[in-house]
């Protein structure tokens, strides 16, 4: 069993989104994480969030308290301060559930 989310960004900056994700897989890897899908997306039908999508993802856990771990571990944070924040406008969590 793993645990997975699916995921809705905007990414506003595909050069620095790029960079992110090579920066972030080494780390996510080590938390036995990885992404089974991604989707880069050009028009969405129904978003209950209202905030704009452009990617959709899912990326998996080993479980629910590596996935934390993962997102509070300072390598990660420091990625996504360099990164994540300016490449992507808006997160959207779709879904979390055990797989």
């Amino acid at each position: 069993m793993s645990f997975e989310m699916m995921v809705g960004l905007y990414v506003k900056d595909d050069s620095n989104y790029s960079l992110y994700r090579k920066a972030m897989i080494p780390v996510l890897e080590t938390f036995g994480g990885g992404f089974r899908y991604e989707f880069k997306v050009s028009e969405t039908l129904i978003n209950e969030s209202k905030r704009p999508i452009n990617r959709v993802f899912a990326i998996y856990f080993k479980d629910k308290n590596s996935m934390e771990s993962f997102f509070n571990q300072p390598k990660y944070l420091e990625i996504k301060a360099e990164f994540f924040e300016k490449s992507v406008e808006s997160t959207t969590i779709i879904s979390e559930y055990n797989r």
